[in-house]
């Protein structure tokens, strides 16, 4: 379970604001009487990319200590804390897109998700844990979560959000837990 609930908090975390929310909204938008047929293309998109981090941190988890792989996780948070206290990339713009909701949703979210920083947490906790189906599953879940906060609730939700504050308060998180993990595997305390 350690796993599972990591992954699904660290990847909601880190998708709060992100490049890939931005994203979800703008296909939203462009596909807007098709909302099923993007959530089923970004959900898609979230578990290939989660499977990928998942099997690859299984993979490597077994061939590293307990320490290694405790420095990976500390690693993997701060790279993704630094990123949550600059100003988020834009969305690229899928306005032109002819390939239809799902394809567009499924090729766009891949895309960007492909070596983002959810994916490297997810695969930090595959290899810290070695649980890769369930860090998996769980950042699947947070990343389609947060995902479907931007499909469902448009604009208006994003906005209501005090997304800059938000995005502070998550990077000094991910900061201070991935310092915290770094000491330990490091053995400094």
């Amino acid at each position: 379970m350690e796993a599972l609930l990591s992954a699904l908090l660290a990847a909601a975390l880190a998708e709060l604001g992100d490049k890939t929310q931005l994203i979800a909204l703008a296909l939203a938008l462009r596909f807007h009487d098709r909302g099923g047929a993007v959530l089923a293309g970004i959900a898609l998109a979230a578990i290939v990319n989660a499977a990928i981090a998942g099997i690859a941190g299984g993979t490597i988890g077994q061939m590293l200590s307990r320490e290694a792989a405790t420095l990976m996780l500390g690693l993997a948070l701060g790279s993704a804390g630094v990123p949550m206290l600059l100003k988020p990339k834009p969305a690229p713009d899928v306005s032109g897109w002819k390939v239809g909701a799902f394809a567009s949703s499924f090729a766009a979210f891949g895309i960007a998700e492909l070596g983002d920083k959810t994916q490297f947490l997810t695969f930090a906790i595959a290899t810290r844990t070695g649980m890769p189906v369930l860090a998996a599953a769980g950042a699947a879940a947070g990343v389609f979560a947060m995902s479907v906060l931007a499909v469902a609730g448009g604009r208006a939700v994003l906005d209501a959000l005090p997304m800059t504050l938000l995005r502070r308060i998550g990077g000094g998180l991910f900061l201070t837990l991935g310092a915290i993990a770094a000491v330990n595997a490091l053995r400094l305390v």
